[in-house]
């Protein structure tokens, strides 16, 4: 499986962005996809991610209601819309695969990696 994050930039406070994240060999039945952040001096977070089949979706606090994650309908790319940014959401952001059913997402440790994708939230 590799995956390859876009869309990152410089935006303004209370911008807006979309993330994508494309997936090539993810042939399988089930597995949990996520956006991790990370910001210099400080350890990589999983800000959301989404497992499938099932659709259970996990978002960290602070972004909560202004992350949206989502999957294409053609299974190899993953979204991550970011409405509402604040420049504490400033980091590099990554996308994470991992072949797994467990419901909480977040607590999975993910084997395939992206690279990550800057973005910037400055006036």
């Amino acid at each position: 499986v590799q995956l390859q994050a876009s869309g990152g930039g410089l935006v303004q406070p209370g911008g807006s962005l979309r993330l994508s994240c494309a997936a090539s060999g993810l042939t399988w039945d089930y597995y949990a996809i996520a956006w991790f952040r990370q910001v210099p001096g400080k350890e990589r977070e999983v800000i959301s991610c989404i497992t499938s089949p099932g659709g259970n979706t996990y978002y960290k606090g602070s972004v909560k209601g202004r992350f949206t994650i989502s999957v294409g309908n053609a299974k190899n790319t993953m979204y991550l819309q970011m409405n509402s940014l604040k420049p504490e959401d400033t980091a590099v952001y990554y996308c994470a695969a991992d072949h797994s059913d467990y419901v909480f997402c977040s607590q999975l440790v993910y084997d395939y990696w992206g690279q990550g994708t800057l973005v910037t939230v400055s006036s």
